[in-house]
């Protein structure tokens, strides 16, 4: 029986990804680099460990940039896309929904508490949790099932009582991984890559009738 709605929150409730990559793209591009999808994706839905974009143009092409000049304005052209980005659809149906049913709704992330927080709040969506986890609770990030674990411990359940709600394929393999079934729903950029664990997979959240999400068992698509 289900129990909880695990959501990601980067590119999943709502789609920063994007941003992200646009800015770091064009940013690249004035430095005569192209950085590709590929290339990228390494850094959606995990740490900055395998592949740090703040640095790379430095660290592996020598370029003579300033890191802090560079990291400034990779930030400030984010925030100026994610002026008018909002809750992906569906999002709040679902909170509504599963608040209604009585479930519990916790956030799994591989971000920053600060950097959730403050979204959360811009969103009016912070009261709807009863449990976050975040990079600041563990020492692996996703693709590391931790997040998850720890979320479900917080909860008090098991992994079979719970769906999680992802949309790359760090986020899903981390999911998958601590056991919990997995509903996959690709933002404009994570549609493009390939993912190898997860349960379900949808366009939109508006697609997937929370009803039956809840009631019929989820199979595996790969």
């Amino acid at each position: 029986m289900i129990k909880a709605i695990i959501f990601d929150f980067d590119g999943t409730v709502i789609d920063t990804e994007t941003a992200w990559y646009i800015a770091f793209r064009d940013a690249y591009k004035e430095h005569g680099v192209n950085l590709t999808l590929d290339t990228y994706s390494q850094c959606i839905g995990t740490s900055l460990h395998t592949f740090n974009p703040y640095e790379y143009l430095v660290t592996d092409l020598h370029l003579p940039i300033n890191l802090d000049t560079f990291r400034e304005s990779i930030h400030s052209r984010h925030a100026s896309l994610m002026d008018t980005e909002k809750m992906r659809p569906g999002i709040l149906e679902y909170l509504n929904a599963a608040k209604a049913k009585h479930l519990k709704i916790a956030l799994a992330s591989s971000s920053k508490l600060d950097w959730v927080e403050r979204f959360l709040e811009k969103l009016q969506i912070r009261d709807y949790f009863d449990c976050i986890r975040t990079a600041n609770d563990v020492v692996h990030v996703k693709p590391d099932p931790e997040l998850y674990l720890q979320t479900l411990q917080c909860l008090d359940l098991n992994a079979s009582e719970a769906i999680a709600i992802e949309d790359s394929p760090n986020g899903a393999k981390a999911a998958v991984s601590a056991g919990i079934h997995c509903l996959v729903v690709p933002n404009s950029i994570t549609k493009y890559l390939e993912f190898e664990h997860f349960n379900h997979m949808a366009d939109s959240l508006t697609d997937v009738d929370f009803e039956n999400l809840l009631v019929s068992p989820l199979t595996i698509t790969k």
